[in-house]
């Protein structure tokens, strides 16, 4: 491999604002902050949005509409259902 062209690959600690939820994956993000996670010292990335915070996995705010779309489309173009 040749030298200086790489990234920096190491550990790094994401933290999610949001829920307040830190987890531990290897990046090549650059950040000066630090922090500690289980017992050692590393850099941290904050984040706003995770597995932890995002509606489709916490099943919290999921809208769905399935009933009213096609009744919503009649509505707004005119239009007779088909039978």
């Amino acid at each position: 491999m040749k030298p200086e062209i790489h990234p920096n690959y190491k550990p790094v600690v994401f933290h999610d604002l949001s829920a307040d939820y830190k987890f531990l994956t290897q990046s090549c993000v650059n950040t000066t902050e630090t922090t500690e996670f289980e017992g050692a010292t590393y850099p941290v990335y904050k984040i706003e949005v995770s597995s932890q915070s995002h509606p489709f996995y916490t099943g919290k705010n999921v809208l769905l509409d399935t009933a009213g779309r096609v009744d919503k489309f009649y509505k707004r173009f005119g239009g007779k259902k088909a039978e």
